[in-house]
């Protein structure tokens, strides 16, 4: 059993969690995983680390409530315990050698980008972070970004914070003015990690995408985040939660990976309903 030791509401729909397992926080580093069972019957979730206090021997790990599974793990309080935390899994971001990054996050997937962001600046490298939301309701982690960039831009989709648009806006401004970047790392939807994928391809700047959006049970087996990518003119089949979750933009059949992602769309909102209601009868 593994304690909830902070709980804290982000925005109406995310919510970050500090648990503690201290063998998961001392070997996990940005990129890596954990899966976690909020009971012993329940069902196996992949979750990004979101950061680590090796210190205190915990996980940070930050959520958006959108299935019964999450909905269950958003019911706990501070002190009560999950099943099962095991970790750390999948391979951690590369970056070793980079000295001028920067880091393209949408939504939740900016708790997996604000990792990569702490340890670049960490290591001294000059990061630019652009983060992107639909309101200013739904943003997340703005001062911790603020913390470990050179550089932060903030946009929002009705302009309601920040900047006016997609985070596609300011990346090629940048790119068109000159600036040289070793890697661009994006994270967030498959959509919006595409069109950075296209908006970063004519300068020939590396993009590293995470595939994170497309795991299921984090190992492998149930296929669900299986990957094509296109290497050297030839489909070569990979799993995220396994090979990675991190991978070259440019290789990822960004269509193929959306088209099944949309498969379980119809079962998360079942299966979440059912369970929001099941809390329904539980308060009355």
């Amino acid at each position: 059993m593994y304690k909830i030791i902070r709980k804290k509401e982000l925005n109406p729909t995310v919510t970050q969690m500090e648990i503690l397992a201290p063998l998961v926080a001392n070997k996990a580093q940005p990129g890596q995983f954990i899966i976690l069972r909020v009971t012993e019957n329940g069902e196996r979730i992949p979750l990004t680390v979101a950061g680590v206090n090796k210190l205190e021997g915990t996980v940070k790990i930050i959520f958006q409530v959108v299935g019964s599974t999450t909905e269950l793990l958003n019911a706990k309080k501070e002190g009560e315990f999950i099943q099962d935390f095991v970790g750390p899994l999948g391979v951690a971001t590369h970056l070793k050698g980079l000295k001028k990054v920067c880091i393209v996050g949408g939504g939740v997937g900016c708790a997996i980008a604000m990792p990569i962001a702490v340890a670049l600046h960490e290591m001294g490298a000059e990061v630019t972070s652009i983060i992107g939301f639909r309101n200013k309701d739904l943003v997340i982690l703005e001062d911790e970004f603020k913390a470990c960039s050179d550089n932060l831009v903030l946009m929002t989709d009705d302009g309601s914070y920040g900047r006016h648009g997609n985070v596609t806006v300011p990346l090629k401004e940048k790119l068109e003015a000159g600036e040289k970047f070793d890697m661009v790392i994006t994270i967030g939807p498959l959509i919006m990690m595409k069109f950075v994928t296209l908006t970063a391809k004519p300068f020939g700047v590396p993009v590293t995408v995470s595939m994170n959006p497309i795991m299921i049970d984090g190992t492998g087996m149930c296929g669900g985040c299986r990957l094509t990518l296109n290497q050297d003119g030839k489909k070569v089949t990979k799993f995220a939660c396994v090979d990675g979750p991190d991978f070259n933009g440019y290789e990822v059949d960004f269509d193929e990976a959306m088209s099944r992602g949309r498969m379980y769309f119809g079962f998360e909102r079942h299966a979440h309903e059912e369970t929001c209601n099941l809390f329904k009868k539980e308060v009355k």
